[in-house]
């Protein structure tokens, strides 16, 4: 879907990668499924197309209506796995979203999985579904979370999230990404 989006708007790979921050080789890693992008890497790659991170995973994207809506039903989300966190994008068939619906497994076990902690623009709410996290934050302690305890926090400071359960910890995560 990245290539064709790419192209659908006449951009060099060098073109996106001077728009998204990218560098040009991720991009068509990215493309040629040889790479899974990280969160932060899907982000900067919708800004830098100038479209909304659903239409990265969409086949064709429902143009905004008034009185829209989206349901998506268990487990039919678009599935997004990286080696910290397995996404399930919710009310992807909606474009022009202001925030991004996601359902999140935790594998990560600890915030040194990460190559960094993750920033980028927005805020984000995250709702525990089961298991327990740990919120690993630029300026702040960790903070231990169980199921049904939740955190919003300034997406720009860097992030993380842990299971520190047994099993893989399960959130609803909400992510804006416009400028606020």
């Amino acid at each position: 879907m990245v290539r064709h989006l790419r192209r659908s708007y006449n951009l060099t790979l060098q073109q996106a990668g001077e728009r998204s921050g990218l560098a040009p080789s991720t991009i068509s890693k990215i493309e040629n499924g040889h790479i899974s992008p990280t969160y932060d890497n899907i982000l900067r790659l919708a800004a830098g197309l100038g479209i909304d991170v659903a239409e990265l995973f969409a086949p064709q994207p429902e143009i905004a209506r008034t009185g829209r809506r989206a349901v998506t039903r268990s487990g039919e989300g678009v599935h997004h796995p990286t080696p910290q966190y397995d996404y399930e994008m919710l009310a992807t068939e909606l474009s022009k979203k202001r925030f991004t619906p996601l359902r999140a497994t935790i594998h990560a076990r600890s915030p040194k999985e990460f190559k960094q902690l993750i920033a980028h623009r927005g805020e984000e709410f995250f709702y525990v579904l089961s298991g327990s996290v740990e919120l690993h934050t630029e300026h702040y302690e960790p903070t231990l979370l169980n199921p049904g305890d939740s955190a919003y926090f300034d997406s720009t400071m860097g992030h993380a999230l842990c299971s520190v359960s047994e099993e893989d910890a399960v959130v609803l995560w909400i992510s804006s990404h416009i400028d606020l």
